[in-house]
């Protein structure tokens, strides 16, 4: 895995409340098994578990901000983010998260957000403009997603018109969205049709 290079995330990503502290961390190599665990117990197919395997030997998807978090000694959460870009405008870095996972027992803790938070924190600093998600809206409005479609904002593959509004972008940049438009294309390990319905 290919961390952007940047100051640890925990020096500034801490999620504490009372009798439950989490810590954010980047995920290593050495964490892939564990990864794949949180993710099959988030989402209970092999499916997702298998494309975060891909994605993190995938050289287009290259560089990766993959990060855990942590209580006490059991990791709890896992976020990916992979590199994108926007045709026909390819000036500008792009990024998709996907996926966000959170073991049951933690899940409805705010563990996701604060994943979500240490992962935009790194990409900022990295000049990433814009954040694509494919995900439940009301969750990821929350977290200061907005609708992408209606923007010109298109996925790699058409989402159904009934779940639209689950496409969703957080701008990182001080450009107006209005001034972005085209087609997100994704590495190559997630270019595949069944994994953009929502």
């Amino acid at each position: 895995m290919l961390p952007l290079p940047v100051a640890r995330p925990e020096t500034y990503s801490i999620f504490k409340r009372v009798k439950n502290t989490v810590e954010i961390v980047e995920a290593q190599e050495s964490d892939l098994a564990s990864v794949l665990d949180i993710v099959s117990q988030a989402f209970g197919e092999e499916d997702v578990a298998s494309l975060v395997r891909d994605l993190v030997n995938d050289e287009t998807a290259e560089p990766v901000v993959s990060l855990l978090a942590r209580k006490e000694d059991l990791d709890v959460g896992h976020i990916l983010f992979t590199r994108a870009r926007l045709e026909p405008e390819n000036h500008f870095n792009v990024s998709i998260l996907a996926p966000l996972a959170v073991v049951p027992d933690f899940q409805r803790q705010g563990v996701g957000g604060q994943l979500i938070d240490a992962g935009l924190d790194i990409l900022r600093v990295n000049d990433v403009a814009l954040v694509f998600v494919l995900g439940n809206p009301d969750y990821y409005n929350r977290q200061g997603f907005i609708t992408a479609g209606i923007l010109g904002l298109d996925a790699p593959y058409p989402i159904p018109e009934q779940n639209s509004d689950a496409w969703m972008v957080r701008e990182l940049s001080s450009r107006k969205l209005g001034n972005y438009h085209g087609t997100v294309r994704c590495a190559a390990s997630m270019d595949r049709a069944e994994y953009w319905r929502e």
